[in-house]
């Protein structure tokens, strides 16, 4: 019934991934192989012309973006609600939906990429850099931007704010909660994969001074579907082993 096409350290796949296991929901966890490329093949991009994942396949019919995907599902399958059931709570939490997404999640590409992806393209001959930076649909404009040797020191910058930011928000949010929008929601689900990220890269720091946000993070590692999402090969340091080292 339920089919997603995913990549074990992509955090937008993991994030779907959380909301699955959170509502104990059954699904064929297919994975889609970064480094041969195949979301970018036909066969993949008839599903999802964007070129990234996760996508979901429900009955065949295919959903895309991550975040809707989450909603989807929790509206298609009400058991186990991670959505407030009054009209204020579902908007507040669609408000931190929206901040997840245009804050932190496009911030934590920036270190991702510097840290870990950008390495394969390092050898590449001028003509091969322009081949991969065109096969990527949605992501063209980053791809040239990273160009061959990674991000500037500017944009680095102020990925690190925006980050920060969203610990010291969070932070304030969790001082009389347990979590963001009161009852555990999918706006806790959708921001875990950057946490998660930025610990891989060794930025922990970022909130050694944010106690409520600490509590909630210990909190989420406790969960099953937390630790079902976190299998070995799903972090970054798990194939690159020298990331995350204290500088």
């Amino acid at each position: 019934m339920l089919e997603l096409l995913n990549n074990p350290i992509s955090t937008c796949s993991q994030k779907v991934r959380l909301t699955l296991h959170e509502k104990g929901l059954a699904f064929t966890d297919t994975r889609i192989d970064f480094r041969k490329k195949e979301h970018l093949t036909p066969d993949y991009l008839a599903i999802n012309p964007d070129g990234v994942v996760p996508s979901l396949l429900h009955d065949g019919q295919a959903v895309l973006d991550s975040s809707v995907i989450m909603e989807y599902l929790d509206e298609v399958f009400p058991d186990v609600p991670l959505t407030p059931a009054d009209p204020l709570g579902r908007a507040e939490m669609r408000k931190w939906l929206r901040f997840i997404e245009e804050v932190p999640t496009a911030a934590i590409r920036i270190p991702s990429f510097n840290q870990v992806f950008v390495r394969h393209r390092a050898g590449l001959t001028d003509d091969a850099l322009e081949e991969d930076t065109n096969a990527r649909t949605l992501r063209r404009t980053f791809y040239r931007e990273m160009g061959r040797n990674g991000f500037s020191d500017t944009r680095l910058r102020e990925s690190y704010e925006r980050l920060n930011e969203t610990v010291t928000r969070m932070d304030a949010a969790l001082a009389d909660r347990a979590w963001l929008c009161g009852d555990l929601s999918l706006a806790d689900f959708c921001v875990v994969p950057t946490i998660d990220r930025m610990r891989d890269l060794g930025l922990p720091q970022i909130w050694d001074n944010k106690p409520h946000m600490q509590r909630w993070w210990a909190a989420m590692q406790t969960r099953p579907a937390y630790r079902a999402t976190y299998y070995p090969g799903t972090r970054v340091t798990d194939i690159y082993h020298e990331i995350g080292e204290p500088a």
